[in-house]
């Protein structure tokens, strides 16, 4: 039978501020001695009460803010009842009715794109961005041979934002897309480094397979599978793309045999490439949400939130756009060198020397891509003295180019044929193979004329 997947995302990014959500202590958690980084607020202790973190709230609003959501002036949080040995208090306070942002939206790569233009998108609806506290960490290790769990509270109380999605991904390509462009949007914001191997950025697929038939995006109430499997904690692109893709075969079987997948939360296994069972999957009413009686409600008026989008300053996309149109160079490179901000802010310095010694803004954006120069030990003078020698060309007379062309054609015959007959990407092999035999740098629209003029001749 054939089926239609359905996905919603759920990621957890966790902020760089100094000071965690609710208290005063550091933030910087990874490396750390355990258990060094805490106080009775983090550490649940009776009596402690919280202080919300403003930068924090801030940061998540610019968050919400760059996914094109829609602001609550009026907000809260709210507490998140339930018992698991990482969390001190027994409910961690986050926010459920009231968050920060909701109802955005954020375009991703429908499928892989012919590199020369921009690709067909595919609108992906964010249904909230909320704001939390991360919980401790547990480490499971043997002590005295015995196999215990052992918990370290410096990341408790870490600012932790939560963004969900609707369930509107068909497949892991597009979940892939939407992670980069997500991890690209928080590091411009300079909000969080969302450093996947240290837990700052953590993945959550929803997954569930419907039958094709009567079937389509986007999703509505009355077309959801009756059940939906969460896979937890995945912390690499790599990985979310193997889940999902073993995910979608594990139900396809079970629903071919006429079975419902269980409603559960899933791990991933990376020894085993495999997701495992953890737990029946909890809904809202299971953690008991009510309004958390030590934080007064948040309010924010629309100078202020209009205060944060002027901060937000130029997403990815906008530069993508820019770079084509401005230094005039296709979308393929502008993407890439706009993946990373220190890379495109060199860049951009880069092309301003450059315009200077006559060295265009495309041959720089050759020269950082092809020497996958990030800025961090190459200055923006130094590309430009790379793309200087780059675009030398040894000199060649006439005579001597010809002669290596006819040798080239000669010596590959068959090619020549099927330029003949239409197959035009061959002129690139022959061009290839004449500065390669030249030995030297050439022009290569004076070779490419003079391949052009032999073989018409």
């Amino acid at each position: 039978m054939n089926y239609k997947t359905v996905i919603g995302l759920e990621v957890h990014v966790e902020l760089k501020t100094k000071s965690k959500m609710f208290c005063g202590c550091a933030a910087s958690y990874f490396g750390e001695k355990p258990n060094t980084h805490t106080c009775p607020v983090c550490l649940g202790l009776p009596g402690a009460l919280p202080v919300p973190n403003k930068q924090a709230i801030e940061w998540c609003i610019k968050i919400a803010l760059a996914l094109n959501c829609k602001i609550n002036e009026f907000s809260k949080f709210d507490r998140k009842n339930y018992f698991y040995p990482d969390l001190a208090k027994g409910y961690q306070i986050s926010q459920y009715d009231l968050p920060f942002g909701h109802e955005g939206s954020i375009e991703v790569k429908s499928e892989p794109e012919a590199r020369s233009q921009k690709p067909e998108a595919k609108l992906i609806r964010i249904r909230r961005v909320h704001m939390e506290e991360d919980t401790g960490k547990l480490t499971h290790a043997n002590v005295g041979g015995e196999n215990v769990s052992l918990i370290d509270f410096n990341r408790s109380g870490v600012p932790l934002v939560e963004i969900v999605t609707e369930p509107d991904f068909e497949n892991e390509f597009q979940v892939v897309q939407y992670l980069q462009k997500l991890q690209k949007i928080v590091r411009y914001l300079n909000v969080s480094n969302a450093d996947m191997e240290k837990g700052e950025m953590r993945l959550e697929p929803n997954i569930s397979l419907s039958e094709i038939s009567n079937f389509q995006f986007p999703i509505s109430n009355e077309n959801l599978p009756e059940y939906k499997v969460e896979v937890k904690n995945i912390n690499s692109f790599r990985f979310v793309d193997k889940a999902i893709k073993f995910e979608i075969d594990r139900q396809a079987k079970l629903l071919d045999e006429g079975k419902t997948p269980a409603q559960e939360t899933r791990g991933w296994n990376e020894t085993k490439n495999a997701t495992v069972s953890q737990r029946s999957k909890e809904e809202a009413h299971d953690y008991r949400y009510f309004p958390e009686p030590d934080i007064p409600p948040i309010t924010y008026g629309e100078t202020e939130i209009s205060k944060l989008k002027s901060q937000v300053g130029e997403l990815p996309d906008e530069k993508i756009e820019r770079f084509v149109k401005q230094y005039k160079i296709p979308y393929y490179p502008a993407e890439i060198l706009t993946r990373n901000l220190g890379i495109a802010t060199g860049y951009e310095d880069a092309v301003r020397i450059g315009s200077k010694a006559n060295i265009g803004s495309a041959t720089i954006a050759n020269v950082v891509i092809n020497n996958k120069i990030d800025f961090t030990g190459t200055t923006p003078s130094q590309v430009v003295d790379l793309a200087r020698e780059s675009a030398r060309k040894d000199e060649i007379s006439s005579s001597e180019l010809s002669e290596i062309i006819n040798s080239v054609l000669s010596e590959n015959a068959k090619a020549v044929e099927e330029f003949k007959a239409g197959k035009e990407n061959v002129l690139q092999f022959l061009l290839g193979q004449v500065i390669r035999k030249a030995g030297k740098k050439l022009d290569t629209n004076e070779v490419k004329n003079g391949i052009l003029k032999i073989i018409k001749s």
